[in-house]
C-alpha cells in the first residue's frame, strides 16, 4: 500500500474517457475549452524500472469545460519510445537519468523521444514536448498521437527546451538548441506560426555547455541563464551514462546571464553573478533601460539528484534549504554596464512550476505569478500548497488542504477580464488520503475555491499543461498531415 504523497509516483495504467465528473461547488459557466496536462505516468516496463521521475512514459490528461460541467480523458502518448518499449518488453529510448537504455541525446535517438514534459501550440500544431528537439503532434480532442512534427530545414542540435516562447508581436515561436561536439554551439531560433520551419536568430560557441531547461524573452531580448552545471561535450557523446549524470557542478564559475537581441541575434551583454540553478524562468521585462528577470532559483543543482524515484517513493528526498526554491528578481544593468548584477526575493514562499497570465503579460511588466510551494511548517519533498504572489505588493496568498498535493496552476481569463488576474486558476491536485485526484478551480484574484471535479483514480505527479479555449471549435489539429 502506497503511503501519502508517494502515490503520485505510482504508475497509472488505465486509459479512460469520462463524459462528466462529479463536481463539488461551482465551475463557472463561462469556462469553456480544455486544459491538457502532460507528465510521466508509467515507470516500469517488464522487469526494468525508470530511475528518475523525469523519465516516466508520457500520459496526456484532458479536462474539458462546458456550461459548468467537466469531462475527462487520459491516454498514453504513443511515441516510438513508448511503443517500442511495450513491444520489446524493456525500456527503449533516450533517458534523462535512467541507466537501462544506455543512451544519451544523440541525433539518432530523437525519433524515439518520450515527450513527457509540456504541452504547446507550435507552427499550427498541438504538440507534446520534452528537451529533445522534436515535438510530438497529438489531437487535443481525442488525445490520439499523430507523429513527430518534422521541420522543413536542417537546423541541427541535440538538446533544447520544452518551454518555447510565443513572440506574439512577430508572429513566431522562439526557442533554442545546444549542439554538442568538438565546438559546441548554443543556437536561438524562431519558428513561423503557420509553417514548421526554423530560422536561426543567433548563436554563440560554448566550451562546456550548461544544463538549461528554460529561458525568458522581453520585448527586445532573449535572456539565457547559463548555470555552472556543465558537461564535457565529448564525454557526453562517448560515454554510456544517463544524460544528466554527465553534468557536474562548478560553483566557482558562477552563473552567466546572456542578453541576446531578438532581431539580429547579437549578444547585447553578458553578466556574471554568484552561482545558482533554476529549472524555470517566470518572466522578464525591460524598465528604464535595464532588464529584469524573474525565476525560481536554487542555491545549487542538488534538486536534480533529489528527484530520483527511489528517494521520492521512500520519503528520503532532501527537504533542507538546498531543495527549496526562491522567487528571485535579477536586475541586469544594461543602462549602467559597470554595475553589478543584483537580485531581490519577491516572496516569503518558495515557488516552482511558476505561471503567469501568459497572453497578457509575457515579456512585459506584470503583477501576479502563480506556482506550487512547500509549507515551511510541513516541509515535504513534494509541493503541498499553491501560491499566488503579488510582485508589486510583495504579498503571497496560499491555498492548501491536508494530505493534498497540487500541480502546476494555470490561469484562464474570464471573457470580460480587465485585469491580469480576472479569471480562475486550474490545478490538478492529488488527494493522498482518498487515493485519487481532483481538478481544483480557484478565483485567480482572491484564491478562494469555487469548485472541484473529482477524478476516480490518482493522476501521477505531472509537469506542465496548457489551456486551449478553442478546442472543440472545429480547428484542424493536424494541419500538416503528420502521419504515424
Amino acid at each position: 500500500m502506497e503511503h501519502g504523497a508517494t502515490i503520485g509516483y505510482v504508475s497509472l495504467n488505465e486509459e479512460v474517457t469520462l463524459d462528466q465528473l462529479p463536481v463539488r461547488g461551482t465551475i463557472p459557466a463561462w469556462l469553456s475549452g480544455s486544459l491538457v496536462r502532460n507528465g510521466p505516468a508509467k515507470f516500469e516496463v517488464g522487469t526494468e524500472s525508470f530511475q528518475h521521475w523525469f523519465d516516466g512514459f508520457a500520459m496526456l490528461h484532458r479536462f474539458s469545460f462546458e456550461r459548468g460541467r467537466v469531462s475527462y480523458a487520459n491516454k498514453f502518448l504513443q511515441s516510438d519510445s513508448y511503443r517500442q518499449s511495450m513491444e520489446q518488453g524493456h525500456i527503449v529510448g533516450a533517458s534523462f537519468g535512467t541507466d537501462p537504455c544506455k543512451a544519451v541525446f544523440k541525433p539518432s535517438m530523437t525519433e524515439v523521444v518520450n515527450a513527457n514534459v509540456s504541452i504547446n501550440h507550435v507552427a499550427g500544431a498541438y504538440v507534446a514536448m520534452t528537451e529533445a528537439p522534436l515535438p510530438v503532434v497529438f489531437d487535443p480532442r481525442t488525445l490520439e498521437t499523430l507523429g513527430v512534427l518534422e521541420f522543413d530545414d536542417r537546423l541541427t542540435g541535440h538538446h533544447g527546451s520544452a518551454h518555447p516562447h510565443h513572440d506574439a508581436n512577430n508572429h513566431r515561436t522562439i526557442s533554442y538548441l545546444t549542439e554538442f561536439g568538438m565546438e559546441s554551439q548554443f543556437k536561438v531560433f524562431a519558428i513561423k506560426e503557420d509553417r514548421p520551419e526554423h530560422t536561426l536568430i543567433g548563436s554563440y560557441p560554448v566550451t562546456m555547455p550548461s544544463y538549461i531547461h528554460s529561458f525568458s524573452i522581453s520585448e527586445q531580448y532573449v535572456i539565457i541563464a547559463e548555470y555552472p552545471y556543465r558537461v564535457n561535450p565529448m564525454e557526453l557523446l562517448m560515454r554510456n551514462r544517463p544524460f544528466i549524470e554527465n553534468f557536474k557542478w562548478y560553483p566557482e564559475q558562477g552563473t552567466q546571464l546572456i542578453v541576446m537581441d531578438k532581431g539580429d541575434g547579437s549578444i547585447v551583454a553578458r553578466f556574471s553573478t554568484d552561482a545558482f540553478f533554476s529549472f524555470h524562468h517566470i518572466n522578464a521585462f525591460e524598465r528604464d533601460g535595464d532588464v529584469f528577470v524573474d525565476l525560481s532559483a536554487y542555491p545549487d543543482a542538488s534538486i536534480v539528484t533529489n528527484l530520483y524515484l527511489e528517494q521520492l517513493r521512500h520519503n528520503r528526498a532532501r527537504v533542507d534549504s538546498t531543495s527549496k526554491s526562491e522567487f528571485r528578481r535579477y536586475r541586469l544593468p544594461l543602462s549602467h554596464a559597470a554595475d553589478a548584477v543584483t537580485y531581490e526575493v519577491l516572496s516569503r514562499q518558495g515557488i516552482e512550476l511558476p505561471t503567469i497570465n501568459y497572453r497578457r503579460s509575457n515579456g512585459r511588466a506584470y503583477g501576479v505569478a502563480y506556482g506550487v510551494s512547500v509549507d515551511k511548517q510541513r516541509p515535504e519533498a513534494v509541493s503541498n500548497e499553491l501560491v499566488r504572489a503579488d510582485v508589486n505588493t510583495r504579498t503571497t496568498t496560499i491555498w492548501s488542504e491536508q494530505d493534498c498535493y497540487p500541480g502546476e496552476p494555470i490561469l484562464v481569463e474570464s471573457p470580460d477580464a480587465r485585469a491580469e488576474d480576472d479569471g480562475v486558476v486550474l490545478s490538478v491536485v492529488l488527494n493522498a488520503h482518498k487515493g485519487n485526484s481532483f481538478l481544483l478551480v480557484l478565483d485567480a484574484h482572491t484564491f478562494a475555491e469555487t469548485g472541484r471535479a473529482e477524478v476516480p483514480h490518482h493522476v501521477p505527479f505531472g509537469f506542465h499543461g496548457w489551456f486551449f479555449p478553442d478546442i472543440g471549435a472545429g480547428l484542424d489539429p493536424n494541419p500538416f498531415n503528420v502521419k504515424e
